[in-house]
């Protein structure tokens, strides 16, 4: 199994070059801050190699994009599958893949979902997510928190990434955008309480923002405060869902039965670029009405349906969310320790293998991302919180890989303590 690319640092460099020139010369740059800035070549399970030979165990897997690890044996083999039959397909027909995937997702789907509208990318079910709301409400307000992350399309980016919002105009008129703190319920019930808000849009575990985890009753409480107002819940479940903490999506830890659920980059097994909106009866009414009211040429391609219910799949397999549970566990054990002998490691926040760590210092988690490179170990900062490290294992790992994974985060821990203790400056971004 392989996806080899040339090893050399000269091929390498002349990637750097042209990503700089033609593609995106500041996260080139940004990437600096790592000495050699990461070119992923070969991938397999775990683990991808850099360009230039490095081999690198992957707890960032792109937001769980690569949670059943990279170029999963299974996932492949239904892409073959789906490629010796199908292609992209027509949106305008219905196909045998989306009807199948919208099916399926409607069963593991908590309380009464229903339709299904398939996208390309998480930030597009996003937008599809916020407009079903509006039709379904016939109010424009959307109520999202602070430090949250749903996408960089039109509507999911003014919903969540606001910095960015505002870089390309679209950080919506007048308060057709409200950001509340996260766990504060009263400002919750504040921003609802006119009665003119489409939806609450929340992250289950807010990714970009640390993952910080949620009060004890937090999310259960806000969905009662959107039945009272006449607000619908959405809950982004792109980073939690899909078996991350050790359910299939994380708003079942926490007793919710959103009125519509945004799935995406895991779904894709890393193969195959799909996401969903699932919607309750409500939410979806349009699509009885104005069947062409959303259109994606790409969004449920018959191919990408195929890769997902594979997905789904190898989730629902005896064992396989078990395993999540078992293997934080283990992981938290491992972690505590290394908080005893380290406290450069400050916080540990754990849902399943959705753990964010936060360390005593304001660019930790960016120090933290550097060493980590340097020892073979690829995790990445949490934008919005750069205190923290987003620390993601693949959801098949296995206690023999926890291990390797301890003593790897151990490594960079002490060479980032090596450095403070040497008043290194390190990378600022």
């Amino acid at each position: 199994m392989s996806s080899q690319a040339p090893t050399t640092s000269e091929s390498k460099q002349e990637v750097l070059d042209l990503a700089a020139r033609f593609v995106c010369p500041n996260r080139v740059e940004t990437f600096q801050m790592l000495g050699s800035p990461p070119v992923m070549g070969r991938r397999e399970g775990h683990y991808f190699w850099d360009f230039d030979g490095r081999k690198l165990f992957d707890v960032h897997i792109n937001g769980g994009t690569f949670s059943l690890g990279h170029r999963n044996p299974e996932i492949v083999a239904a892409l073959h599958e789906a490629i010796d039959r199908y292609d992209v397909g027509n949106h305008h027909f219905a196909s045998e893949g989306r009807a199948r995937l919208a099916e399926t997702l409607a069963r593991v789907s908590p309380g009464a979902l229903r339709y299904s509208v398939f996208a390309a990318s998480g930030g597009e079910a996003n937008d599809i997510a916020i407009k079903s709301a509006r039709w379904a409400t016939g109010r424009r307000r959307i109520v999202s928190l602070i430090g949250s992350f749903h996408g960089h399309t039109g509507l999911s980016l003014p919903a969540g990434d606001v910095e960015n919002a505002k870089l390309f105009l679209s950080d919506g008129a007048g308060r057709e955008f409200e950001q509340v703190p996260f766990n504060d319920l009263a400002a919750m019930r504040k921003a609802l309480a006119e009665r003119d808000v489409a939806a609450v849009i929340m992250e289950t575990i807010p990714a970009t923002y640390g993952f910080p985890l949620p009060e004890k009753d937090y999310l259960s409480a806000v969905k009662s405060l959107c039945d009272e107002y006449g607000s619908l819940y959405i809950a982004d479940e792109v980073q939690t869902g899909l078996g991350r903490t050790g359910k299939m999506w994380g708003v079942e830890w926490y007793g919710v039965e959103p009125d519509i659920l945004v799935t995406g980059k895991g779904l894709s097994g890393g193969m195959y670029p799909i996401a969903a909106a699932v919607l309750s009866e409500r939410a979806g009414g349009w699509l009885r009405e104005k069947g062409w009211g959303h259109v994606s040429t790409f969004g449920g391609s018959e191919i990408g349906c195929h890769v997902a219910l594979q997905v789904l799949k190898i989730l629902e397999r005896p064992g396989v969310l078990e395993n999540v549970q078992e293997m934080s566990e283990y992981l938290g054990e491992g972690l505590l320790r290394l908080q005893q002998h380290h406290p450069f490691l400050k916080g540990i926040r754990r849902c399943g293998l959705v753990i964010g760590l936060e360390f005593d210092n304001p660019l930790g988690g960016v120090l933290m991302s550097a060493a980590g490179y340097e020892v073979g170990l690829w995790a990445f900062f949490a934008g919005f919180e750069r205190s923290v490290l987003q620390f993601k294992p693949g959801i098949l790992i296995e206690r023999n890989e926890c291990d390797e994974l301890l003593l790897l985060l151990e490594k960079a821990i002490c060479l980032c303590e090596e450095r403070l203790e040497a008043g290194v400056e390190g990378p600022s971004v």
